[in-house]
C-alpha cells in the first residue's frame, strides 16, 4: 500500500459553494421531511452535527429557492435556543443564497426548519398519467449544485457528511434514499434512512412513489413501479455479475447494497450513481440486455466518484474519465473484449463529435476545467468521460494493464470517503507511477492532455472487429444493394451494432431510402431507444413523413437529455423545425426535469 501522504497538497475552494468557504464543516445530518403532493414541497428540518467549531464566529450553508422559517442552535445535551441567521439578500442565479449561522462557545449543531419552493430544481413531481401506474412519484436530482434547492446544505463535492433521515410520505407510497432502504411498505407512512458512510451533498437522494421490489441476489435487487418491475428483473439478470466482476478488478464493494430504481422516462440521465441505490432510466429496459453497459458504469462509480470524489466541479473528469474506463473492464470481464471493442469506438465517435461542436481549441476540451461564474453543469461532456478514459488507456498502453491495475486498485483503498482535486491526484501519479520510469511522463504527455485541448495525437487508437462486419454491411448498401438483402447478416447485431450501422449511413439519403430501410429492418417501430435516437436525424433531414409520429412520442415521453438535444436540434434544422420543435416543446416540457429544460429552453431561445 502506498505512503502517500494525502495531506501533503491543500484542496481547492470550490467557486459552486459558498459553504466551502465556511470556517466550519458540518459532519452528520439529521433530515425530518414530510412530502406534500398537493402543494409540490416538502417541509421540515435539517439538523447538522458540527465538526470542531472552535473558534469559529459562523457556519455557512448553500440555498436556492428554499424558504429559511427558522434555526436554531444546539448544545452538547441537545438543548435548543434561537440562533441569529442571514441570507443573501440577493440570489446569484446558479449558486442561490449563502446561508450564515452565528455561532456561539457551547453550539454542537445547527437545526434549519424550511420548505421548499413548488419549482425547485432537483425535484420533479409527476402526476399518475407521467407514470407507468396511477398514483403520483418524486423523485430528486442533486447533481451537480441542486442538492441545495431541496436542503440546507454545504453543497460540494469536496465535503462529506453522514445522514439519518426520517420522512412522511402518503402511506399508499413507498420512500427510497440513497441509504438504507425498506423493502415494503410500511402502514404509517413514515420511513427513517441511515446512511453512514460519508458522502457529498450530490449524492442526497429521494423518490416516493408507487414502488416494489426484487431481490436477484443477497445484496442487489430492483426498485420499480409494479408495470416495469418484471421487465427490469430480467434486464438486469447479470447485476450480481457485475458487482463481483467490478471487486475482482479494484477492490472490495464498500457500500453492503447495490440496488437499482428504474425511474419513469422523464429522468435527465441515463443513470445517477447515488450510493446504494443507483436511479436509471426506463430507455435502456432494451428487452435484450444490450443496454446495461450503462448499469456497470452507474456501478464502477461506486469506486470512482463515491468513494474517490471530485473536490470540485473543475475536476469532474477524475470522477467520469476513471469510470469509463472501469465500465468498459467490467463489460469486458463479462462479455468479452470484442463487447468492450465496440464500446470504446462509440464513446471514440462521441468524444470527436463533441470536440468538434466545442471547438477544437476551445479550453473547455481540457481535462481541468476553469467553470468558475458558470453552472458547472456546462462541464458534464463527453470531455470529462471519453478523454478522460482515453488519457487512461494511453497510461495502459504505456505502462501495461497490469501494472495500471494495481495503481487504479491502490489509488481507490489510499483515498477511500476523501475528495480528490486534479493537481492532487497528478501528485500521486508521479509519485507512485510516472516518476518511477525516466521519460515516461514526457511520453504520455500528461499536460497537454490535462490542461491541452481537444484529443491529444498520442491517444491509441480504438477499433472494433463487429463494427468492422457492419462497415461491410454499409458498402454493400452504398454499393447499391437492397437494404433485405443484408437481413442475413444482420440477424445478430446488438443495439452497439445497429446504431454504428446508424450512425454510418449517408446524410443525402432520401425519403424513398429510408422508406426502404424502415420496410427491412423497423427502426421506426424500434422499442430500443438508442436506435430510435440514432434513426430519427435521418428522418428529420430527408423529410420522411412516417416516422413524424413516433418521433413526436419519442419526445413527448422520453425525458433523457442525451436524446432530446441532438433530436431538437435535428427539428431545428428542418425547414418548418422551428415552429413545430416549439409546439411539441410545449406539450412535452412539463415531462421534462428542470436539468433537461433548462438545456433546451436555451436551445430553442438561441433560435428565435
Amino acid at each position: 500500500m502506498s505512503t502517500y501522504p494525502p495531506s501533503s497538497i491543500a484542496l481547492p475552494t470550490d467557486p459552486h459553494s459558498f459553504a466551502s468557504r465556511s470556517p466550519v464543516r458540518a459532519k452528520h445530518l439529521a433530515l425530518a421531511l414530510a412530502v406534500d403532493f398537493d402543494s409540490h414541497t416538502l417541509s421540515g428540518s435539517a439538523t447538522w452535527q458540527l465538526a470542531e467549531p472552535g473558534a469559529a464566529t459562523e457556519v455557512v450553508f448553500d440555498t436556492r429557492d428554499l424558504t429559511i422559517e427558522s434555526v436554531e442552535a444546539l448544545d452538547a445535551y441537545g438543548a435548543a435556543t434561537a440562533a441569529n441567521f442571514t441570507l443573501d439578500s440577493v440570489a446569484d442565479p446558479v449558486l442561490g443564497q449563502a446561508l450564515s449561522v452565528a455561532l456561539t462557545p457551547a453550539m454542537t449543531a445547527v437545526r434549519i426548519h424550511y420548505r421548499t419552493s413548488p419549482t425547485a430544481a432537483a425535484l420533479q413531481w409527476l402526476a399518475p398519467e407521467q407514470t407507468a401506474g396511477t398514483q403520483p412519484f418524486l423523485f430528486t436530482q442533486s447533481q451537480a449544485i441542486l442538492a441545495r434547492t431541496w436542503l440546507p446544505c454545504q453543497d460540494s463535492p469536496g465535503i462529506r457528511f453522514t445522514y439519518e433521515a426520517t420522512v412522511r410520505v402518503p402511506a399508499h407510497l413507498l420512500a427510497l434514499m440513497s441509504a438504507e432502504n425498506p423493502q415494503q411498505l410500511r402502514a404509517s407512512g413514515e420511513y427513517r434512512f441511515r446512511m453512514t458512510e460519508p458522502i457529498p451533498a450530490y449524492l442526497m437522494a429521494l423518490a416516493v412513489g408507487d414502488l416494489a421490489f426484487e431481490p436477484l441476489s443477497h445484496r442487489t435487487g430492483i426498485y420499480a413501479e409494479p408495470a416495469t418491475l418484471p421487465t427490469a428483473t430480467h434486464e438486469f439478470a447479470d447485476l450480481e455479475k457485475m458487482v463481483a466482476a467490478a471487486e475482482e478488478l479494484y477492490g472490495p464493494y464498500r457500500w453492503e447494497r447495490y440496488d437499482l430504481l428504474v425511474l419513469p422516462p422523464s429522468f435527465p440521465f441515463g443513470g445517477m450513481e447515488n450510493p446504494r441505490l443507483t436511479f436509471v432510466t426506463p430507455t435502456i429496459l432494451a428487452g435484450d440486455r444490450s443496454l446495461t453497459s450503462l448499469v456497470a458504469h452507474e456501478l464502477a462509480h461506486s469506486w470512482s466518484g463515491n468513494l474517490v470524489t471530485n473536490a470540485t466541479w473543475n475536476d469532474f473528469w477524475l470522477n467520469e474519465g476513471f469510470t469509463v474506463y472501469f465500465e468498459r473492464r467490467i463489460m469486458e470481464h463479462l462479455y468479452g473484449a470484442e463487447y468492450a471493442d465496440m464500446l470504446q469506438v462509440l464513446g471514440r465517435a462521441a468524444l470527436h463529435h463533441t470536440i468538434e461542436e466545442i471547438g477544437v481549441a476551445s479550453p473547455d476540451t481540457h481535462l481541468h476545467l476553469a467553470l468558475a461564474g458558470r453552472d458547472p453543469d456546462e462541464g458534464l461532456t463527453e470531455i470529462a468521460y471519453e478523454k478522460g478514459c482515453a488519457l487512461l488507456l494511453t497510461l495502459e498502453s504505456l505502462v501495461g494493464r497490469p501494472r495500471l491495475d494495481v495503481f487504479i486498485k491502490e489509488y481507490f483503498a489510499r483515498f477511500s470517503f476523501q475528495a480528490m482535486d486534479t493537481a492532487t491526484f497528478l501528485h500521486y501519479l508521479r509519485a507512485e507511477l510516472l516518476d518511477h520510469e525516466p521519460g515516461l511522463e514526457g511520453n504520455l504527455n500528461l499536460a497537454a492532455w490535462v490542461d491541452g485541448p481537444g484529443l491529444p495525437s498520442n491517444a491509441p487508437p480504438v477499433s472494433s472487429r463487429r463494427f468492422d462486419a457492419v462497415d461491410q454491411s454499409l458498402i454493400q448498401l452504398q454499393g447499391g444493394a437492397a437494404p433485405a438483402a443484408l437481413l442475413p447478416s444482420t440477424a445478430d447485431w446488438s443495439s452497439h451494432e445497429w446504431v454504428h450501422f446508424l450512425h454510418g449511413l449517408p446524410a443525402t439519403l432520401s425519403a424513398e431510402q429510408l422508406a426502404a430501410l424502415d420496410a427491412a429492418f423497423h427502426f421506426t417501430a424500434s422499442g430500443n431507444s438508442e436506435i430510435l435516437a440514432a434513426w430519427f436525424p435521418h428522418t428529420l433531414r430527408a423529410g420522411y413523413a412516417a416516422a413524424g409520429p413516433a418521433l413526436e412520442k419519442f419526445l413527448l415521453h422520453v425525458g433523457r437529455r442525451k436524446f432530446l438535444v441532438p433530436l431538437y436540434r435535428a427539428l431545428l434544422a428542418t425547414p418548418d423545425g422551428r415552429s413545430r420543435a416549439r409546439a411539441i416543446y410545449a406539450k412535452a416540457r412539463p415531462n421534462y426535469h428542470s436539468v433537461a429544460t433548462g438545456t433546451i429552453d436555451a436551445l430553442l431561445s438561441e433560435q428565435a
